[in-house]
């Protein structure tokens, strides 16, 4: 049985480019507390809170309840769930979860693959952060979910497999004239720009092609809080930031300052972010409402 293919295979019920990462997260979840014990059970009654703050952190505005993962994941044949009646889930109701006392774990075959084949377990965590989240959240996701992630290759999934288009970075930083889009940061050390990354506004991992209309050159830190949902890009190419951001340094409060100025560039004669790739990114990923814009 390949079980990078079938851990690749998650993305399968996810449709029109609808963020739906409840089992890859559960599954995260799952690979991690196999790594501090491998023959332990996951109580639904006992980490109920902790996937609900993975999904309320990681997931889209429209949250789910932990259920619904805990008992459909069932069905990718990677989990299993067992109650004080014996095996099988009662289904996604939170209150049967809870007083059957129900309890899931990787399943036997799995749990013996990953037995045998340590590495396993950080090549099936690297399709699932790749798969479903840009790349970066994938340190802090690791740290969320407690996983030490082994430094392993994921190999070659299938014939028809996306490849990145290497050349993504310096084209979108050279349509943008190596500035941040949002607060026009341009350091150097020397001819070499720091801290400047090509941002996907639709993520490559919900089929975002590497094009210059998908493509942001972004800060470091405004980079994280777009692919967080702090910032977006509204109508008029302007700058949104959530009213869930919240923050008193002066540098929180500069974030708070970009609501409603215009995004900068890109130089004259490239074409700017394509409405469909903003309205993605703002259904998909922005958090909650936009702030008013702010008067200086």
């Amino acid at each position: 049985m390949d079980w990078i293919e079938r851990t690749a295979q998650l993305r399968q019920w996810t449709r029109s480019g609808v963020r739906a990462p409840h089992k890859p997260l559960l599954f995260l979840y799952a690979l991690s507390r196999f790594q501090q014990d491998a023959d332990g059970e996951l109580r639904y009654s006992a980490v109920e809170q902790d996937l609900r703050r993975l999904l309320a952190e990681y997931g889209p505005g429209n949250r789910t309840t932990p259920a619904y993962p805990f008992h459909h994941l069932v069905s990718d044949g990677v989990w299993e769930v067992r109650t004080e009646r014996g095996t099988g889930s009662p289904g996604t109701g939170v209150r049967e979860l809870r007083a059957t006392g129900a309890a899931g774990r990787l399943t036997p075959d799995l749990r013996a693959a990953l037995r045998r084949e340590p590495s396993l377990l950080g090549r099936m965590t690297r399709v699932l952060l790749d798969l479903n989240f840009p790349p970066s959240l994938h340190g802090e996701l690791c740290e969320a979910v407690d996983l030490e992630l082994e430094e392993a290759e994921t190999g070659r999934l299938s014939a028809a497999r996306r490849q990145r288009d290497r050349r993504m970075r310096k084209i979108v930083l050279t349509a943008y004239e190596y500035q941040c889009a949002f607060c026009g940061y341009d350091g150097r050390i020397g001819a070499v720009p720091v801290g400047l990354e090509a941002a996907h506004v639709r993520w490559w991992a919900f089929d975002g092609p590497d094009d210059i209309d998908n493509g942001l050159c972004l800060c470091s830190l405004h980079h994280k809080l777009f692919d967080k949902g702090v910032l977006g890009i509204g109508d008029g190419h302007r700058i949104l930031v959530s009213q869930s951001f919240v923050g008193r340094s002066a540098a929180a409060r500069d974030v708070i300052t970009l609501a409603g100025r215009p995004v900068i560039g890109p130089q004259p004669g490239v074409r700017p972010i394509a409405a469909a790739h903003r309205s993605w990114h703002t259904s998909q990923v922005f958090h909650g409402s936009p702030r008013p814009a702010v008067t200086v």
